[in-house]
């Protein structure tokens, strides 16, 4: 363990217990509001949601050889572990859109 991290502090210098009195008072309707009003929150799980939401499962991977670009793998690298789930989830993306275009194209044929 590096020792420059750990860091020593006194009991006069611990940081403010929180005072959880004014979150004791809010309703679940102040949290809803406050849930929706925050564009950075999670959307809400209501109902409709669980009832258009599908079960989805990860096909078998298979260990492959592909040359890529090395400033493409560097990228991936440099967002952190498990780069190789990124690529694949980009790849994914990619394939699905292609197969939605497609479906859209033939579609514009039938008419």
């Amino acid at each position: 363990m590096k020792q420059g991290r750990i860091v020593r502090r006194s009991l006069a210098e611990a940081p403010a217990r929180t005072d959880w009195s004014e979150s004791d008072a809010l309703t679940d309707a102040d949290i809803e509001a406050a849930v929706r009003d925050d564009p950075d929150a999670a959307p809400t799980l209501d109902a409709a949601w669980f009832e258009t939401a599908r079960m989805t499962t990860s096909p078998q991977k298979e260990a492959i050889s592909i040359r890529l670009d090395k400033d493409v793998l560097d990228f991936f690298r440099t967002l952190g572990p498990r780069y190789q789930t990124r690529i694949n989830a980009v790849l994914r993306s990619f394939m699905e859109h292609h197969a939605t275009t497609e479906r859209r194209a033939a579609r514009g044929r039938k008419k």
